[in-house]
């Protein structure tokens, strides 16, 4: 995946990729999001599965069981790469507004 290629992530989901660092299934992963974002992030199911939905579409995860009714998911190496440059993406982000917030000047 080139930078070319990438197009950033919602917040919800930078944050369901973060989750999946280990397979998980839906309640599993509210409960993550939950705990990774230190409570900031509560997710709801119609959210969390509209997210899990665009998710395998573009390949960033897979669906790796189901049994009955729970459904365990996991990332790929695309969603992998995709976690990274969004990380990098945001701490480029949070560099540039520093100037900014401590009164420098980049330019």
């Amino acid at each position: 995946m080139g930078n070319s290629d990438y197009t950033p992530m919602t917040e919800a989901m930078y944050y369901v990729l973060l989750a999946l660092s280990t397979p998980l299934h839906g309640y599993a992963m509210m409960e993550a999001v939950q705990r990774v974002s230190s409570g900031r992030i509560k997710m709801g199911p119609g959210t969390l599965y509209g997210i899990l939905k665009r998710l395998q579409k573009n390949h960033l995860i897979f669906l790796e069981e189901a049994d009955g009714r729970r459904k365990v998911y996991q990332i790929t190496n695309l969603g992998r790469e995709a976690l990274e440059l969004e990380y990098k993406r945001l701490i480029s982000m949070v560099e540039d507004g520093a100037w900014i917030v401590r009164g420098g000047d980049k330019a």
